[in-house]
């Protein structure tokens, strides 16, 4: 097997878990064979948007075809 790993950024209003499902589900939407993904960092934007973001980069791993 091999895997390729992407990066993506999730986003909520709500939290962080919610910006990691965000990301996790988008992947799940576009992807074929998404193995794990590894949360590498979280932030929230207050500078531009009028209520908290939160923000959460993950690495998504996913098996290529053959």
């Amino acid at each position: 097997m091999v895997f390729k790993k992407i990066t993506l950024i999730g986003t909520s209003t709500e939290s962080f878990d919610e910006a990691v499902d965000d990301a996790v589900e988008r992947a799940e939407e576009t992807l074929q064979n998404v193995y794990w993904v590894e949360v590498e960092e979280m932030g929230v934007e207050i500078a531009s948007v009028e209520n908290r973001e939160y923000q959460a980069e993950v690495e998504v791993a996913f098996e290529l075809e053959d």
